[in-house]
């Protein structure tokens, strides 16, 4: 009988190589790799958009098959200007992302790359491979959002609350009581486009605690700590509130009706069955329009790529693509 062995993120690592790309519109996009710079390349696609990348990320893929690059999307982590510090959000657009990315894959010299995405990683993952799928080797997605306004609507205008109702009392605070029966997305771009700087951060660190209260199956206090930071939060929830009041910058049921572009990309969909921020019905949608797809509901899992059954199988999904060369 074979013994079922649980995975785990592999040890820490360090990146052998880093720096700041010109992307234009006075943009610089942080970049570093790590792992073997002879390996299967992987780019790995944070989520938010707004979240940044840390050093846990490397930790998903063998460091002796993968050659991983990282990054941070156009203004937060540690890409300049950054969201805190007044940068521009006109610039900072889907179509620009998937451009960065092309661009960082030729500024790096690789051809084509396996793309790793969670949440809204997963959003620009797909649009990215639909826009360039002769550049993708493969796609390994979790926690599936589409950024349907089905899907803003449930967690960000009450539906997620229902689950959360303490935490959803401390989401809607900041909001004046006449406007909390309104479109919360667009009172909360009001808050965090406040000329008054406290305004603005105490809504920011709003937005952002909501998230991570309700990111996993069992709440985690620090992780809310985290998410607290002023300087995180402003990138954080004003990037999010930019992209989600503009529809991710994409025609509604966009990646679904585009589908049939990844047609022949081989990928891995692993979701969390009690995923509050995205919640599976997205997946399962994804899944049956994109059917080559390998689809692994975890029972026992909300949104956060830290669970342990998501790492499971996250870490299973990247030791399958490397046993493939």
């Amino acid at each position: 009988m074979t013994e079922h062995v649980v995975r785990e993120l592999y040890p820490p690592i360090e990146p052998h190589d880093a720096g700041h790309l010109d992307v234009g519109d006075g943009q610089r996009i942080y970049w570093e790799a790590s792992g073997t710079a002879s390996g299967i390349p992987v780019v790995f696609v944070h989520g938010g958009p707004g979240g940044g990348t840390g050093p846990a990320q490397r930790r998903y893929f063998d460091p002796a098959k993968y050659r991983i690059i990282l990054f941070d999307q156009r203004g937060c982590g540690r890409s300049t200007p950054h969201i805190a510090d007044g940068a521009d959000l006109s610039v900072n657009t889907t179509d620009r992302l998937i451009a960065d990315m092309e661009k960082l894959r030729i500024h790096v010299g690789i051809e084509q790359w396996l793309v790793f995405g969670g949440s809204w990683g997963s959003t620009l993952s797909l649009a990215y491979a639909q826009s360039h799928r002769d550049r993708v080797s493969g796609l390994i997605l979790r926690g599936i959002f589409l950024l349907r306004r089905s899907e803003i609507d449930w967690y960000y205008n009450g539906g997620a609350g229902h689950l959360f109702p303490e935490q959803w009392d401390k989401f809607v605070a900041p909001v004046p009581a006449e406007e909390r029966s309104g479109d919360l997305v667009e009172a909360y771009h009001r808050l965090l486009h406040s000329g008054d700087r406290s305004v603005a951060t105490d809504a920011a660190i709003a937005w952002s605690s909501w998230e991570a209260a309700t990111s996993y199956l069992i709440p985690r206090p620090e992780q809310i700590a985290e998410n607290e930071d002023p300087r995180f939060a402003l990138a954080f929830a004003g990037i999010e509130n930019h992209y989600f009041r503009n529809n991710g910058f994409l025609r509604e049921n966009q990646i679904l009706a585009d589908a049939h572009l990844l047609a022949g990309i081989p990928g891995v969909i692993v979701q969390g069955r009690y995923d509050v921020v995205c919640p599976a019905t997205s997946a399962w949608a994804l899944h049956k329009a994109w059917p080559e797809a390998d689809l692994v509901i975890v029972d026992d899992a909300g949104h956060s790529a830290a669970e342990p059954g998501i790492v499971h199988h996250l870490v299973e999904a990247t030791d399958r693509f490397a046993s493939l060369r």
